[in-house]
């Protein structure tokens, strides 16, 4: 497909899976992405940190076969030593943040996208570790849902956080997924990211092609 035919087809799929509850929290998942994708566009003009707030949660999104193929994908390639986009070692499951990551590479996006989605869930688990009161700020939803994530870091893993590629721009996005979660709240719509999206996939491609 071409970048503009990727384009439209995340934005349908946005749109078709998008109505369903935000898990515990009263908005839908369409509506916490957009909110998330208006609060990353105030604060950064780096396209690619704009997108990966837009489709952080793609996981939650994408049919059910096709999450069963890229879970399975995913667990081939950890079995067999290699690396998967995102955090799927910490508490032993593929998660949504892992699925999505996969995805979005598969589909084009640059690793940074990728990284920042696939990370996602993991942010939460660093910045309840080192920034004190950040796990009073979360949502009863979010703080539920922490233990299940693997709780916050510690030993090696977070050390290797500190030092890792775009941690200030995981970090600011898992604080903008935070934040998304307010109801009624007139944000701009999917189609004001399709160029933004079309144009990032066509980088992306003529990248690779050089």
């Amino acid at each position: 497909m071409s970048p503009s035919e990727k384009a439209s087809s995340i934005i349908q799929l946005l749109t078709d899976h998008g109505s369903s509850d935000y898990i515990g929290e009263p908005i839908t998942q369409l509506a916490h992405s957009l909110q998330c994708a208006q609060l990353a566009s105030t604060h950064t003009h780096d396209r690619d940190t704009i997108l990966a707030a837009l489709l952080h949660d793609i996981g939650h999104f994408l049919p059910a076969p096709d999450v069963r193929a890229l879970a399975g994908e995913i667990r081939h390639m950890l079995a067999n030593g290699a690396d998967a986009v995102g955090d799927a070692s910490s508490v032993g499951r593929v998660g949504h943040e892992t699925i999505g990551a996969q995805y979005l590479a598969r589909v084009g996006f640059s690793p940074k996208v990728s990284a920042l989605v696939g990370s996602h869930v993991a942010a939460k688990r660093y910045l309840c570790a080192v920034e004190p009161g950040y796990w009073g700020s979360l949502s009863e939803a979010s703080k539920r849902s922490l233990e299940f994530q693997g709780g916050p870091m510690g030993g090696e893993e977070l050390a290797e956080w500190r030092g890792g590629e775009w941690v200030e721009e995981m970090c600011s996005l898992r604080k903008w997924d935070d934040g998304a979660k307010v109801v009624g709240l007139k944000v701009e719509g999917l189609e004001a990211y399709k160029g933004m999206m079309e144009e990032h996939l066509e980088h992306q491609h003529v990248g690779r092609v050089a």
